[in-house]
């Protein structure tokens, strides 16, 4: 079917906002313990030295307001020095049991405190170049090391898939919500970066396209504001500005796709991942346009029509 799409994907700089909180890049050895006051006891090595972070203050996430800014850990990077003129890597007293949570992509750690409560870290490269591009800066290709604490349900990503424009090209469509909630922010740059604490981007991964076999990130866009809803098209591209002059890159067409999400606040960063839609289907596409018009509700920047 055809649709109509309006700033479908932006290129997306790295964000600076917090959530799923950023705490390193490209670490090993990571420990996490936690402390009956819960502060978190990060230690990790990266380049070439062993470091230990404290963090505290923040579970969960706030629903999208602009009455006041969204939960975040407050962070001490020198292991406890910082905060109370001790490090305490040493002698920290460590009251979190094994991890009992619900599955996490990215996982590299977690553990379940005695109220019930979740910690955890992933890990993943979420500053990948889009349309397939290899990275060619350090903090494209660096893997994140990100900490979350939550009680809750998880925020919930949902993706389908169709056609667009005349069956020629796949098409996702989808929602990013936290307790029923959409997940979306207030501010966003030019090249659609969030640009408070409750914005989010949407990042799509493609697997075995024309960009070459593996997974390859095919772009990174925003959730709509007031909705969380977002739609995208896998259509040829011309390199954006500031890419190496690699000529016009292809439809990013695989046999499989994945979308992985920042969560809100400091909830766990989710995904989703599904097959690619196939040969196109009269009768699905009729059926998925109308779960389109149903998921988009009032949303006008990407519809069907």
């Amino acid at each position: 079917m055809a649709l109509s799409f309006v700033l479908l994907a932006t290129l997306v700089a790295p964000a600076t906002a917090g959530a799923s909180q950023l705490i390193a890049r490209d670490a090993q050895g990571v420990t996490l313990q936690v402390d009956a006051q819960g502060q978190a006891h990060v230690g990790y090595r990266a380049k070439g030295r062993t470091r230990s972070v404290l963090a505290w203050g923040a579970i969960n996430a706030l629903h999208p307001t602009a009455d006041r800014g969204q939960v975040r850990f407050k962070l001490d990077y020198a292991g406890g020095w910082g905060k109370y003129r001790k490090t305490l890597s040493r002698g920290f007293r460590n009251v979190c049991r094994p991890y009992a949570g619900p599955p996490l992509a990215w996982f590299v750690a977690g553990c379940t405190m005695p109220d019930g409560s979740h910690w955890a870290i992933q890990a993943w490269q979420r500053g990948l170049p889009n349309l397939g591009i290899d990275p060619w800066k350090p903090l494209q290709a660096a893997s994140e090391l990100r900490l979350s604490h939550w009680s809750t349900e998880l925020p919930k990503l949902e993706v389908w898939g169709n056609w667009a424009y005349r069956r020629h090209f796949d098409h996702l469509f989808g929602r990013y919500t936290y307790l029923g909630q959409p997940v979306y922010g207030f501010r966003a740059s030019a090249t659609g970066a969030p640009a408070d604490g409750f914005g989010r981007n949407v990042y799509l991964d493609t697997l075995d396209s024309a960009y070459g076999p593996g997974w390859k990130r095919e772009n990174s866009f925003l959730t709509h504001r007031g909705t969380g809803v977002f739609c995208y098209g896998l259509y040829p591209h011309q390199p954006y500005p500031g890419y190496p002059a690699t000529g016009p890159r292809p439809a990013g067409k695989g046999t499989r796709y994945r979308a992985t999400a920042v969560g809100p606040g400091v909830l766990p960063d989710v995904t989703w991942e599904g097959a690619a839609p196939g040969t196109y289907d009269p009768e699905v596409d009729s059926q998925l346009a109308a779960l389109q018009r149903e998921v988009y509700g009032s949303d006008t920047v990407c519809k069907p029509v």
